[in-house]
């Protein structure tokens, strides 16, 4: 039979539950996730490094966890928070159950909680520090622990989950183009989806140098998603402007984005619940195309949503916006070939919707000064 637990919000809500998972007690920031499917990607994102993530789907682990479907090396969230986990995975794939492995991982989560309450705390609030433990009883004892844990603001996390050395994801087939990746929390996905495209892709770690990036023979840069606080990684920023200055073509997802947004001189703010699933609704602007979209971001770039703005590398518009509250989802230099977007083209399990950012990449890199003239025109 499973422990008591119980999960105490920083503003002192408390919840309680079973021990699903570790026995034990973690701390984190509460922030919730739409998917009804992908949970194993998702507690294998490095982007949800000392996060604590509440499934809003009551059903979770229903086709249990395999060997083939993480996006990193080890499960990353500091704490999980499920309804009514499944009791049997059922699915040919499944190696094994869900609860198993987050025992087996240390990963100390709760269940039985009633998330829809949850979720809705969090959407009025907004993510906030949060316990979770099987081992206090008492509310008041693990809320004075909540209180001195760091907040996610000011957090600077990319040396936490960056590779420690290099590695290579070769093309497959035929060799086309070289990318140095910088990894400010890469997931295995995107390498694979360049590699498809005939990219050979080098994995580098965030404290890399441009002489680092250029080594490699590097046609193009990618700047990774990744967890933390944007405002706080001003090597990756810098080096973004030094790519930029050498006009190589850049492409930032997610946190790469927000590094690129700051680099073109815009700001970055905290989002008061964060975009974080797998159903968001997105609005490409060259295309008008509406989107269904994969998101995992609790910060965000503050540009014009309108216009285009003047910066230090030319002209920048806003390329992808979100249709549920208009925040920026992409920008689009126009005079350095240089794009990104805040949300996810990589999504394993899915949707796939935005998997052309890859070929729009890889177009860049082969015509640059074509497919910028193409973008501004509307994609014509």
């Amino acid at each position: 039979m499973s422990a008591e637990a119980i999960l105490v919000l920083e503003d002192g809500r408390v919840f309680r539950g079973e021990s699903y998972g570790a026995v034990g007690e973690t701390f984190g920031e509460a922030v919730f996730t739409t998917g009804m499917t992908g949970y194993q990607e998702t507690l294998t994102d490095p982007s949800y490094h000392r996060q604590v993530v509440v499934q809003t789907a009551p059903h979770i682990g229903n086709t249990g966890v395999n060997d083939e479907d993480d996006e990193s090396d080890r499960i990353w969230v500091a704490g999980y928070v499920v309804r009514d986990p499944a009791r049997t995975p059922s699915n040919w794939r499944s190696t094994e159950d869900l609860g198993t492995r987050l025992e087996r991982s240390g990963v100390v989560g709760i269940s039985g909680v009633d998330t829809r309450a949850l979720t809705r705390h969090l959407r009025e609030r907004g993510a906030m520090r949060v316990g979770v433990s099987s081992v206090e009883r008492d509310p008041q004892a693990l809320l004075a622990r909540v209180l001195e844990q760091p907040q996610m603001t000011g957090a600077d996390l990319s040396a936490e989950v960056t590779t420690p050395e290099a590695y290579t994801v070769d093309a497959i087939g035929e060799h086309r183009f070289t990318v140095a990746a910088l990894d400010l929390g890469i997931k295995r996905n995107v390498p694979r989806r360049l590699a498809a495209r005939g990219v050979t892709t080098h994995v580098l770690p965030a404290t890399s140098t441009l002489g680092d990036l250029l080594s490699v023979g590097a046609d193009a840069v990618f700047f990774s998603p990744g967890p933390g606080d944007p405002a706080t990684a001003d090597h990756a920023v810098m080096l973004a402007q030094e790519v930029m200055k050498r006009s190589l073509p850049l492409f930032g997802i997610c946190f790469g984005s927000q590094i690129l947004g700051r680099a073109l001189g815009f700001g970055t703010y905290k989002l008061g619940y964060g975009h974080r699933g797998i159903n968001q609704p997105v609005m490409d602007r060259s295309t008008g195309k509406v989107e269904v979209t994969s998101h995992n971001h609790g910060f965000a770039v503050d540009a014009p949503l309108d216009g285009v703005a003047d910066t230090g590398f030319g002209r920048v518009e806003v390329s992808h916006v979100c249709l549920n509250d208009n925040v920026v989802e992409g920008l689009r230099a126009l005079d350095v070939p240089a794009f990104t977007v805040q949300y996810h083209p990589e999504a394993a399990a899915g949707p796939h919707d935005a998997d052309y950012l890859f070929d729009r990449f890889v177009e860049l890199v082969e015509r640059p000064g074509q497919v910028r003239k193409q973008l501004i025109n509307g994609g014509k």
